[in-house]
């Protein structure tokens, strides 16, 4: 059975793992889920395919897998990637999963808090964002990038960790696009990680683009939130 991949690009784990498998070239069934209208929050979907109701996560023959940095460590395995993505080599992978163990406490969290505040839970409650919480997450998400700009890209090297890109740098940059969506880039006041995003973009392209095309339309949109900022 082909692998299939259950996400939505408004999510930034499910953008950094459709550009791996696209990047990598693995075979697999594009499955969106519209995370907006509520489909994976049905009992259905929790029964017949993610019990977490999340995305994403990958069906392959009988086996089903949500978290994406999971799902990541079983694809190396299972599939011969370049070894750029995620090394054999236990110390250079083991730096890869540094970044990846420390992004879901900073950078992960603090982005998605600030996108949360200022778009999801407007929407869900029918009322205009709090201006207190939405500077309070601001200034969480601020510290985080600034800690990221300090400790992953002060090195030589277009990436992360040197002249290679790696899955630390896929998961990172779809976490500090997401911001984008609510007026916030990051490009405006951290000249490193402007740099960076660039390389990454270069690297990746025209896969990049595509997965984020959605969030460069309502980036790009005069009507959206950040008409209110």
């Amino acid at each position: 059975m082909v692998l299939k991949l259950f996400y939505d690009l408004h999510s930034q784990p499910s953008r950094a793992l459709f550009m791996f498998l696209k990047l990598s070239k693995i075979p697999f069934q594009s499955c969106a889920v519209d995370l907006l209208r509520g489909e994976h929050l049905t009992k259905e979907f929790k029964k017949n395919y993610s019990k977490f109701q999340k995305v994403p996560f990958i069906h392959e023959d009988d086996f089903f897998l949500t978290e994406s940095i999971g799902i990541l460590r079983y694809l190396s395995r299972q599939y011969p990637i370049a070894d750029h993505w995620y090394p054999k080599d236990s110390r250079k992978q083991a730096k890869v999963d540094e970044l990846l163990e420390w992004q879901h406490l900073n950078i992960r969290l603090n982005c998605s808090t600030y996108f949360i505040t200022k778009f999801t839970i407007p929407l869900k409650t029918g009322k205009d964002p709090v201006p207190e919480k939405v500077e309070k997450a601001k200034k969480y998400m601020v510290k985080s990038l600034s800690d990221f700009e300090e400790l992953f890209l002060s090195g030589d090297g277009p990436f992360v960790f040197g002249d290679q890109i790696s899955y630390a740098d896929l998961q990172a940059a779809c976490e500090i696009e997401q911001p984008r969506m609510v007026g916030y880039n990051s490009r405006d006041y951290f000249p490193k990680i402007k740099t960076w995003l660039e390389n990454v973009r270069k690297e990746c392209n025209p896969v990049y683009d595509e997965a984020h095309n959605v969030v460069n339309m309502i980036a790009d949109d005069d009507d959206n939130l950040k008409a209110k900022l």
